[in-house]
């Protein structure tokens, strides 16, 4: 997991929210036009004062029923002028904002294609769920809200004191004695809440995630009797972020309480004072309703600061939240828009090299060994290898860095006499073909999971042709819709063997040029392990292939068989061979290696 809370220090929320400009630039005429109208919607609910002060120094003085009934309808005329501008601006802003919504998940999910293995490691699903879906909608929320509300509350306030100083300075004078005061508590505010509404948005990743690990293990949850458990940690995580959401409630409540209480005690103080000066006969009285009514206005505008303040941080902290993903390192090509060496023409056949190959996690202490070290083999072209150790020798991680699905750290791998860091990726995942010991299927129908393993022209003739080599085409062809039966998420519908199969056969259905498999029939009965195999040979003599084994039935499979132990190739040969010639390879062909089913 990465780190949740960054310095408050290094955190600046004008500055996280100045970084959703690119996002914003294509809608600003219209975010401004929006932002314009309110202004004036606004500032027209304190030409209502200015109106009602006519009406008592004039018709309601003077006793005249025409003037009031006129002074009525202009009452009325502003109103609805208010609310027209008011929808125009939502109608303004709704559409474009969902455009920017919408353009920032589809840069993320982008983004998330282009992350290493290494970052998908360290971040838990649910964090990165919660960033495309709740975090972009409080983004779109303040740009709706807030963004224009900042600044028309602003500009009305300002205009609105102007109004009040116009009408008696005194009594204006009076109304600006809370604001020193109340921008202190706004900035403490501000300061708290950051951090709340940071804890808050983490705790929602969180819980997102024990919730998506819980639907997709439902089977294990049920299987194992554990659901109390997992009700228990669903529900303290609950709890906390209920406390956290508790937290900010209370945070908001005081800064309203006191931004309500403060302005209150100033209108008393200006109605106490404004009465005195009306029965002295320094004032008209509808100065004074008009004075009343302005800062009665301007109650909203002012109320309003500490809701649209938090507002704010809390889409501050999404848009950091969401930045965090945004900035990470994504996978480089060494050569960009251009073709790597030997890229365009016909390569060495060469096979497969590694040369002193290493390789570390990215996360590993620093003293920790590497995983790898001083790789040394040499896959012919043609040639089947079988890679044999224990558990934790390094033998899946060996065959993720053939496709460059992590990097490795020493040393060169070379594809035909290519080295891989100096293809581009799309090229190399094009050679490089890989079934993982656990498939992972898509909700889409069996042909199109299939057939990802293939360029765009594949059809009908190589899907049949694949699920043939995997012996999937009897269980395919029973279900209700064929190949176009629709799997359901993670594939879940479908026994363990029947996935791996897929998985086999959208690793061949692209007739790849380098085959990668993973101990790709653990998951098959003796029976249908050994068709699977009869029919593989017949693959595996037209490409050059590496496969993780861990039964001698697998192994039987490859020309050759090579012996991983602590990071090291400590023994190449035949099957035969490494049976007289090294006393671990015969102990984990013997059996007493079977639990042996995967490392990391």
């Amino acid at each position: 997991m990465p780190e949740k809370h960054a310095p408050a220090r290094d955190r600046s929320a004008v500055r996280s929210l100045l970084r959703l400009w690119p996002y914003v630039r294509p809608v600003r005429a219209r975010l401004f036009t929006a932002a314009i109208v309110a202004i004036v919607a606004s500032c027209l609910s304190l030409v209502i004062p200015l109106v009602l002060k006519w009406l008592v120094d004039g018709p309601v003085t003077d006793r005249d029923t025409t003037g009031v009934w006129f002074g009525a309808l202009y009452l009325l005329l502003l109103g609805i002028a208010e609310a027209l501008l008011f929808g125009l601006r939502r109608w303004l802003v709704a559409r474009p904002l969902a455009g920017v919504e919408a353009r920032m998940r589809d840069a993320l999910y982008r983004r998330l294609q282009r992350l290493p293995i290494a970052f998908h490691d360290r971040w838990a699903s649910g964090q990165l769920l919660s960033r495309g879906t709740t975090d972009l909608m409080l983004v779109r929320l303040f740009l709706a809200f807030p963004l224009t509300f900042l600044l028309v509350n602003g500009v009305t306030i300002l205009v609105g004191y102007a109004v009040l100083l116009a009408q008696d300075w005194t009594l204006g004078l009076v109304l600006l004695t809370p604001v020193a005061p109340m921008v202190i508590l706004c900035s403490l505010f501000e300061r708290k809440y950051a951090v709340v509404a940071r804890r808050a948005q983490d705790q929602v990743g969180d819980l997102t995630t024990v919730v998506e690990e819980s639907v997709l293990g439902i089977r294990v949850v049920k299987g194992f009797g554990r659901h109390r458990s997992q009700a228990e940690a669903f529900r303290a995580l609950a709890e906390r972020l209920r406390g956290t959401e508790l937290a900010k409630a209370r945070l908001l409540a005081g800064i309203w309480a006191l931004i309500t209480f403060l302005p209150e005690l100033a209108v008393g103080a200006a109605l106490v004072l404004g009465t005195v000066q009306v029965a002295n006969g320094e004032l008209s009285a509808g100065t004074l309703v008009a004075f009343l009514s302005t800062a009665l206005a301007l109650r909203w505008p002012v109320e309003s600061i500490g809701f649209l303040l938090a507002m704010s941080q809390e889409a501050a902290t999404a848009a950091e939240r969401y930045f965090e993903v945004m900035d990470a390192a994504v996978e480089t090509d060494a050569v960009e828009g251009a073709d790597a060496p030997g890229a365009g023409t016909e390569s060495l056949a060469d096979g497969v090299r590694f040369e002193n190959v290493a390789f570390r996690f990215p996360d590993a202490p620093a003293d920790a060994p590497p995983v790898l070290d001083g790789i040394d083999l040499h896959v012919r072209p043609g040639e089947t290898l079988a890679l044999v150790g224990a558990t934790g020798s390094g033998k899946t991680t060996l065959t993720a860095l053939v496709p460059r699905l992590h990097e490795h750290t020493g040393g060169r791998i070379l594809l035909d006499g290519e080295d891989i860091t100096l293809m581009p990726r799309d090229r190399l995942r094009s050679l490089v073909s890989m079934a993982f010991e656990d498939p992972t299927l898509f909700s889409a129908s069996i042909g199109e999971n299939v057939l990802m393993g293939a360029g765009p022209d594949a059809g009908e003739p190589e899907l049949r042709r694949a699920l043939a080599v995997a012996q999937a085409e009897g269980f395919v062809d029973r279900l209700p819709d064929g190949t176009a039966t629709q799997v359901g998420e993670q594939g879940l519908s479908l026994s363990g063997g029947q996935r791996q199969r897929l998985a086999l056969a959208r690793a061949v259905v692209g007739r790849p040029r380098f085959l990668v498999l993973d101990d790709p029939l653990s998951a098959l009965d003796v029976h249908t392990e050994a068709r699977v195999e009869a029919a593989l040979r017949e693959v595996l003599r037209d490409t050059t292939a590496l496969v993780v084994a861990h039964r001698p039935s697998t192994v039987l499979l490859a020309d050759r068989v090579a012996l991983l132990s602590g990071g090291r190739i400590t023994a190449v040969g035949t099957h035969q061979e490494l049976l007289r010639e090294s006393a671990e390879y015969a102990w984990l062909m013997s059996g007493a290696g079977d639990e042996n089913q995967g490392e990391r």
